[in-house]
């Protein structure tokens, strides 16, 4: 049977709206991490938190050692559950993620956090080139608007794009509730 793990991405304050970098939608995306959180939790499966700071203390959001940089408390790490710090878009990049998931034999992995068009983007297509079997809850990743060319692009259609995209060829995307489901038929 594949082992599995959820890996929240970069779910920290300052994304939130009293954050330095407020995302759009970012406090429904927790709340449905939160819930796929709480599944794992009860299941007994692998579960690694990744939590992003920048070097430079002039950084726009996640300076060193902040309160914004810190994981959000709707999805703390209890336990025994790692966190990766990170310094760069993808988690795989001078970490020890893969380290951690190869340690527990890990095959497939369950993606939530933010931002979809960076981090979750990333993160979610290294894993893929790497052989993990990968699945992205939609509804439990944020992101925000984009300005491109002078056009301004609303956070939905940057998420929709975003999710689009790594449907079409890098991961299995569904919704927290359809994720659920389809856990609780199986069990």
């Amino acid at each position: 049977m594949a082992k599995q793990a959820l890996i929240l991405i970069d779910i920290q304050n300052d994304y939130f709206p009293q954050g330095k970098w407020p995302l759009d939608g970012v406090d429904a995306a927790a709340d449905k991490a939160a819930q796929v959180l709480q599944a794992f939790r009860q299941a007994g499966d692998a579960v690694i938190h990744v939590r992003h700071e920048f070097t430079a203390e002039d950084a726009p959001f996640f300076t060193p050692g902040s309160e914004g940089a810190h994981l959000h408390p709707k999805v703390l790490n209890e336990g025994n559950e790692p966190v990766v710090l990170k310094h760069f878009v993808n988690a795989f990049r001078e970490t020890n993620l893969r380290a951690l998931l190869e340690q527990r034999s890990i095959t497939e992995l369950v993606v939530v956090g933010s931002m979809s068009h960076m981090c979750i983007d990333a993160v979610v297509r290294a894993a893929a080139d790497l052989g993990y079997k990968v699945t992205v809850i939609h509804d439990a990743c944020a992101t925000r608007e984009l300005e491109f060319n002078g056009q301004v692009i609303p956070a939905a259609q940057v998420h929709g794009a975003y999710m689009a995209s790594l449907a079409f060829g890098y991961a299995g995307v569904v919704s927290a509730d359809e994720y659920l489901q389809a856990q609780a038929a199986a069990a």
